[in-house]
């Protein structure tokens, strides 16, 4: 009876709470309720995507993935601003005691002139290139002529933009340089025009050339950009770096105004990162590739693509997926917050016309917020005497790429290939390539991946991209980009390191020409190659012009001039 008793006090008491436990589970309920409807959306500011991803048409089960990009740049294992083991290498190009002075070797009746081809940059080659044609047809240089009809429509000369007397003082020893062809019987010079095949190496120079030269004593080589074979032997290949990195001096003028752009940078923090970014409308149409603008996007660049009646229709997939589309002004901050950039770091964009305007270069802004180019750190005033020269307003986004912390090129244009060369020969200062053929796939695939996951495979594609010693075997790739025979090992500083482990030495460089070789480093030497077969194959590179005419005119303006730089 007393167990009974028991029994029904517990079951009276049970049914009396009972009430009181489902009033507050409901009210539980209703507060979840309010707090689901009334809670603020994912928070724009911090670049939040949420998605379900369905693991099966027959599962049921969904995981909701967070695409969260963070606005710090998160720890890294490296030093974001320098290159790993740079200390051990340093650039060097002194002649050789078997490379004799130019006097020794300087035939008085041979004269070399050359026409350039395109914007700065391009133009630049030749004349590094013409200085190393001139030492091996043992020539006379007469000072190159700009190229003031192509699609810049620039009227400045070699004068304007490099120092005259410096360039021919400094290569005294290696070439005799003088500023114009002397008067013959009393009258103008007027030198024999041709032509020479691209990547034109040192026999084809003295069968084709040197034969005319020594018939018609003074001969002009017109459209003279990558005329020179890229393998050479070692001394002219030091001496195309002496006319690269030392006797090519800006202007004064533009010096002194690069100088200044470069002291305001660093005014506003300690480090920058330089952004050659590439973005502007020509360079997209050309691309044959698209970026889900719809059909205002496909017409606008359709129509830019009909001034060039070589260019065929494009595979906008294909092109993609074969890494030669530009990334979007939001693909390059993504990737460059994975590096370990954070939204502290000062950014300068070297940049033309940005297609799509401020809308395109939105997300960028907001990931990087300290953003600047030389019109927003200089006045109108300041700009105005270089503003109507694209070469000068080029050579001074030159200047501040050249002295940044970081310099990111969107493409591998001739502005880009130069940088990277003379970054490695000064010290091998990080230049970051995107590895786009690797970073579309994850770019597309982005919202069903964590953040975590995404930066982590970034720094994986972008091992072999980053312009770090021993990056690229030497001789492969252009050698304006890759001057290998012109960086040497510091022997001094590795004396310095003598305990350290020689395995740590390079240990990331093994990784990078190891693990990557078949595939990274592939990559990277045969996209110029490739560019150019795909650029004659549409008919937009000169190819191989043998007559003697002057073949410099066009009635259709040539895309290579217009995206050259």
């Amino acid at each position: 009876m007393a167990f009974q008793r028991r029994r029904y006090n517990y079951y009276n008491r049970l049914r009396r709470l009972l009430p009181l436990i489902c009033a507050f589970s409901g009210a539980l309920l209703i507060l979840f309720a309010l707090l689901s409807i009334f809670s603020p959306p994912p928070d724009d500011s911090d670049r939040r995507i949420s998605k379900q991803i369905n693991y099966g048409a027959d599962d049921e089960k969904h995981v909701t993935v967070v695409f969260r990009v963070p606005t710090s740049g998160g720890r890294s294992d490296r030093n974001i601003w320098r290159s790993w083991n740079a200390e051990f290498f340093h650039g060097c190009c002194n002649a050789s005691t078997k490379f004799p002075h130019a006097k020794a070797i300087t035939r008085n009746d041979r004269y070399l002139a050359i026409a350039t081809s395109g914007g700065l940059n391009q133009q630049r080659t030749g004349i590094v290139d013409a200085v190393v044609a001139a030492r091996i047809l043992n020539a006379t240089l007469v000072i190159p002529k700009l190229d003031q009809k192509s699609y810049w429509k620039d009227a400045s000369d070699f004068s304007h933009i490099f120092q005259v007397d410096w360039f021919i003082s400094f290569l005294s020893k290696d070439v005799k340089i003088i500023e114009q062809l002397p008067p013959k019987g009393g009258r103008t010079w007027s030198p024999s025009r041709m032509r020479v095949p691209r990547k034109c190496n040192e026999k084809c120079y003295i069968n084709r050339v040197l034969p005319v030269l020594q018939k018609r004593h003074a001969v002009q080589l017109n459209k003279f950009d990558y005329r020179l074979s890229n393998k050479l032997r070692d001394d002219l290949q030091k001496l195309r770096c002496r006319v690269n990195y030392h006797a090519l001096k800006f202007t004064d003028p533009i010096l002194k105004m690069g100088n200044e752009l470069v002291r305001r940078m660093r005014l506003r923090s300690k480090h920058y990162i330089a952004l050659h970014l590439r973005f502007e409308p020509d360079m997209l149409a050309f691309s044959g590739c698209y970026y889900g603008g719809g059909d205002k996007e496909k017409k606008e660049l359709r129509s830019i693509r009909r001034r060039w009646k070589t260019l065929h229709v494009n595979n906008p997939e294909k092109q993609r997926r074969q890494g030669r589309c530009p990334l979007t002004p939001e693909e390059v901050g993504l990737m460059l917050r994975a590096l370990g950039y954070g939204s502290d770091v000062h950014i300068y964009v070297a940049s033309g016309e940005v297609y799509g305007g401020e809308e395109s270069l939105a997300p960028l802004k907001a990931l990087f917020p300290h953003f600047y180019s030389k019109d927003t750190i200089a006045t109108k005033e300041e700009l105005e005497p270089f503003s109507s020269y694209s070469s000068r307003m080029a050579a001074l986004d030159f200047l501040v790429c050249d002295e940044s912390d970081v310099f990111v090129t969107n493409n591998n244009g001739n502005m880009a290939r130069i940088l990277a060369g003379r970054r490695r020969y000064f010290g091998h200062k990080p230049t970051i390539r995107p590895n786009a053929k690797k970073l579309y796939k994850l770019f597309l695939s982005k919202e069903n991946t964590t953040w975590e996951e995404f930066a982590s495979r970034v720094r994986t594609f972008q091992k072999g991209f980053m312009g770090e010693p021993k990056e690229v075997r030497a001789g492969r790739g252009e050698f304006h980009e890759n001057p290998s025979t012109c960086i040497c090992n510091n022997t001094d500083a590795k004396a310095k390191e003598g305990n350290m482990d020689s395995r740590k030495i390079g240990k990331k460089n093994k990784v990078t020409n190891d693990e990557h070789k078949e595939d990274e480093d592939a990559e990277w030497s045969s996209d110029y190659e490739e560019d150019q077969t795909d650029l004659q194959d549409r008919g937009l590179y000169n190819g191989t012009r043998l007559d003697y005419e002057d073949m410099s005119s066009s009635d259709e303006p040539e895309l290579e001039e217009m995206l050259s730089d």
